[in-house]
């Protein structure tokens, strides 16, 4: 029962449409009728404001943490703190409270990874860095970034359970954003060169 108490908790938790109610509180607009049509941190920073996305994006992650650390509070075993992760993740993607049309989970993934793979998830930060660096494309460098983490938690930890894990989710989140990976707008820079508000040299 405790297992269980903690999956449904975890779903919960993801479920909370923090994009969605952004969108109503500072534009009283659909954030999923904007743009991709994720309900994201991303999406909020494009249609919304940077400020605004950081909350977003800040909460998400907030949510992938809380449901590892409350199973962890609820000392159940492995599998059902793994499992936590999985049900923050599907809540996030597909959350009660929204009609079950959610965001892809990127940052509640980031989250989960966080406290169970902290050393490793912020390596895998700094190399996404790198990519953005360079291209100013925040999905792109994302995708990098979420790629290279299962080989880092292998290298690392020599936990197979948890690379596989982490492995199944990044494949989930891929899965989840092929159907708008050509028509997101990746970065605040372009929506703002789209709008004419680009800084001038």
């Amino acid at each position: 029962m405790s297992g269980m108490l903690v999956i449904a908790t975890a779903y919960l938790l993801g479920s909370i449409p923090s994009a969605l109610l952004m969108g109503r509180i500072r534009r009283n607009v659909d954030i999923r009728d904007l743009g991709a049509g994720n309900m994201g941190a991303a999406n909020v920073i494009q249609h919304i404001g940077l400020w605004e996305g950081i909350v977003v994006g800040l909460a998400d992650i907030a949510k992938g943490s809380a449901a590892i650390l409350i199973a962890r509070a609820m000392d159940v075993s492995s599998p059902w703190v793994l499992g936590a992760g999985i049900g923050a993740l599907l809540g996030h993607n597909f959350p009660v409270s929204a009609g079950f049309k959610g965001g892809k989970g990127s940052a509640t993934a980031l989250g989960v990874f966080l406290v169970l793979a902290p050393g490793e998830t912020a390596a895998a930060l700094g190399i996404m860095a790198i990519p953005y660096l360079a291209t100013r494309n925040f999905a792109f460098s994302i995708a990098v970034g979420f790629t290279i983490l299962p080989f880092l938690i292998w290298f690392v930890q020599a936990s197979i359970v948890i690379a596989l894990y982490s492995l199944a989710i990044v494949l989930f989140i891929g899965v989840r954003s092929l159907p708008n990976a050509g028509n997101a707008r990746p970065t605040l820079w372009k929506r703002r060169q789209d709008s004419g508000d680009a800084p001038r040299e």
